[in-house]
């Protein structure tokens, strides 16, 4: 798993290159010519995360409606809902899991246009797609994802900003920032602060993740990572979430990491820090916002859109750290393998 981490920023220069990146252009160029009217995405685990993430750049950046599907709808259900204006993308490291090519193919017999978003592009979920993208990530080795997940991201945000384009090519200013992130990351991998909060938590009995926007799929990213390295219940909830009953739970021996930017999402976790801190929570702010807090883990401020694959880079770290102060394997966690496959 560490070094699996430690590779993410090679992993984003790889995607950057011309190679890769063209790639994602012409695809990005097919689906603005086809003009969908909304999109789904659908996805399982740590890739779920990734296309919330997805689903936010949608509606954000294209002003398209999109959501998550339920896979269980199409295989358990046996339902087939009308796609023919969608763009329903599948978003899945191995591209093994039947349920999400299930999915795709229904969607693609209802006449919507299909992209498959995977780390194997000859993979079964990528084969029943008529559009594919390559994430690049290589081989990773931990059954927890980490390189697999910011390269998901990474993809999205290029995709996305190429459909907005409408040729699929980037502008300058664009590709600019984007070929800053290797560099970034380095730096925020670089921090030591993850690695010594670990054993301030080695005992906690639970943990809450947030944050709002952009922020939230990171926070429940990061509390996936936790639960499945260190067997730790980690609760993820929107800041808005959070206010509206969740709260009640937060107190001194409930530790809360808290993802905040200097963006629109950052911002509007203004009214969530102050009522933690009436909790007395103890509050670990993860982002490039400068806000009291217990613990600060500074992340180099970036556009928001950029900031979820810098944010949960010390996430992930943390993650790693705890599993080893707490006695557990974090490359091989219990009970999990690589590929799962449901239905």
């Amino acid at each position: 798993m560490a070094a699996d981490i430690d590779e993410q920023p090679a992993a984003f220069a790889r995607l950057l290159t011309t190679e890769h990146a063209g790639a994602i252009a012409q695809v990005a160029a097919a689906i603005a010519e086809h003009g969908p009217r909304h999109v789904v995405f659908t996805a399982r685990g740590t890739s779920d995360h990734a296309a919330l993430y997805g689903a936010y750049l949608t509606e954000i950046r294209l002003g398209l409606p999109a959501g998550l599907a339920s896979p269980s709808s199409v295989t358990a259900y046996g339902a087939r809902p009308d796609l023919s204006a969608a763009l329903v993308v599948g978003v899945s490291q191995s591209g093994g899991s039947p349920d999400l090519t299930e999915v795709l193919r229904a969607a693609r017999d209802s006449g919507a246009l299909t992209l498959a978003v995977t780390n194997a592009p000859d993979s079964p979920l990528a084969d029943v797609a008529e559009l594919s993208v390559d994430i690049a990530a290589g081989h990773e080795r931990a059954v927890a994802a980490t390189k697999t997940y910011t390269a998901e991201l990474l993809a999205l945000l290029m995709l996305v900003e190429g459909i907005r384009a409408g040729d699929g090519a980037l502008p300058a200013d664009e590709r600019a920032a984007l070929d800053l992130l290797p560099e970034l990351a380095a730096r925020t991998l670089a921090d030591e602060t993850p690695a010594q909060l670990a054993p301030r938590y080695r005992f906690a009995a639970q943990l809450v993740t947030t944050g709002r926007g952009y922020a939230y799929p990171t926070a429940r990213e990061a509390a996936l990572k936790l639960m499945e390295t260190s067997y730790l219940p980690a609760l993820a909830f929107s800041g808005a979430d959070l206010l509206h009953g969740p709260l009640a739970m937060t107190d001194p021996d409930v530790p809360v990491l808290a993802v905040v930017g200097s963006g629109p999402g950052g911002r509007a976790m203004g009214e969530v820090l102050p009522r933690l801190g009436e909790r007395r929570a103890e509050v670990v702010v993860v982002g490039s916002a400068d806000v009291p807090a217990t613990t600060r883990i500074a992340v180099p401020e970036v556009d928001e859109r950029y900031a979820p694959l810098l944010d949960i880079l010390p996430l992930q770290r943390l993650a790693l750290a705890l599993a080893l102060a707490r006695g557990e394997d974090p490359d091989a966690p219990r009970g999990l393998r690589k590929v799962t496959a449901t239905m």
